[in-house]
């Protein structure tokens, strides 16, 4: 892995481990400041519309700046986040950090994904991309299920006191280990990025971004008390469901990359129709232990196959101007996460079981499904432009 894509993995483990680890931690927290399960979960809620709005602005704010030292000031503001998560009083004084620690997410994964594309030839952009958001993927190998851990020994402040250490060296990483001429804003600067944003496959794929990410989050913001109550496994189990969990990701995020370099469309629309069956599949047979941990082991793998081919979608789509469109595409994915939450607080608030969530996923993939097909059937009249990423 080249140096530079490393330093940026580190910082992707980061906001991966705080992204993810709140549901691990959803009963202490809920617990601790004396709110109900599905109040903590809109923590998740707060976390993807902080992600969701802080994207543009963030963008549009940064983009006549050189790119790595907008990357070390979202890292650092990151790091200030997570400590006032760690210290917060209260519910909504939590929320507010969260939010915060939010707003630079989707800039930092938008602008990442172009350096990273930019430091590797063209035909190995996806793969590069899939470096970087290894980090992520790991974090849900190692970073969820050891916070997890962590909270549930120490209280849930102390995982986030991790996080801050891990953050400080991410900061340091990108300083020393990206270069400082990598990626420069292109010559249009914000015009040019924002005429891209009027092209119908950029909307597409961050249309099929955002249902992908709910079909996960409507099911995944309440993992663990499915996976105690549906299928009877202790709360201690659940950490090693999270690491397998995890571990799918990061073998769906390589396989994503290197099929986005081969076939990007087809590996879409494919993984998609795999993930709506797994659904069906999960709320057929998840009270079967093994089963339900097999099949949330095949679920990590699924929905980060999908993640590489929809960032480079965006970024060819909008090959002029791809930093903006790259940023909005991440804040896409956490429209899904915070869509996806809402949808089944509001399922299990109305009597849907935790036996049955799994169905409102399938339907949410079917509908990500029928975008794609359009996105394709839209190539075959006017093909996404193959451009090499603004340097």
């Amino acid at each position: 892995m080249p140096l530079p894509i490393l330093a940026l993995a580190i910082a992707s483990f980061c906001i991966g481990t705080t992204e993810f680890v709140i549901m691990g931690l959803l009963p202490e927290v809920a617990a601790d400041l004396r709110v109900s399960i599905p109040s903590a979960g809109l923590l998740v809620t707060g976390y993807a519309l902080g992600v969701v709005f802080g994207a543009p602005i963030v963008a549009m704010a940064t983009a006549h700046l050189p790119r790595k030292p907008v990357l070390v000031g979202l890292t650092a503001s990151f790091v200030v986040g997570n400590l006032f998560c760690a210290i917060a009083p209260d519910y909504w004084t939590l929320m507010a950090a969260r939010v915060f620690t939010a707003f630079g997410h989707g800039a930092f994964f938008g602008i990442g994904s172009v350096v990273a594309a930019s430091l590797v030839p063209r035909n190995k952009r996806a793969s590069a991309m899939a470096l970087m958001f290894a980090g992520l993927t790991l974090s849900n190998i190692l970073g969820v299920p050891a916070g997890t851990a962590l909270g549930e020994a120490f209280g849930w402040r102390s995982t986030f006191i991790a996080v801050v250490g891990i953050g400080l060296i991410s900061v340091a990483a990108i300083a020393w280990l990206v270069p400082s001429d990598v990626a420069e804003p292109s010559g249009g600067g914000l015009r040019g990025e924002l005429r891209v944003l009027g092209r119908l496959q950029v909307w597409l794929a961050m249309l099929i971004a955002s249902l992908a990410s709910a079909s996960l989050f409507a099911v995944f913001t309440y993992i663990k008390p499915y996976l105690t109550d549906v299928s009877g496994l202790s709360t201690s189990a659940v950490t090693w469901v999270l690491l397998l969990f995890g571990a799918g990701m990061t073998i769906g995020n390589i396989i994503g990359g290197r099929l986005a370099d081969w076939k990007l469309m087809p590996t879409v629309i494919g993984t998609l129709l795999l993930m709506a069956v797994l659904f069906v599949g999960f709320m057929q047979f998840g009270a079967i232990a093994s089963v339900a941990v097999g099949i949330v082991f095949l679920w990590g793998l699924l929905i980060f196959v999908v993640v590489p081919p929809l960032q480079i979608r965006v970024v060819e789509a909008a090959a002029e101007g791809p930093n903006l469109a790259a940023t909005l595409n991440q804040g896409a994915f956490n429209v899904g996460n915070a869509s996806g939450a809402w949808i089944g607080g509001v399922a299990l608030s109305a009597g849907v079981s935790y036996a049955q969530l799994p169905l409102v996923g399938a339907v949410l993939a079917l509908l990500a499904v029928t975008v794609a097909v359009l996105s394709q059937a839209l190539d075959r009249r006017a093909p996404v432009p193959l451009q090499a990423v603004a340097e």
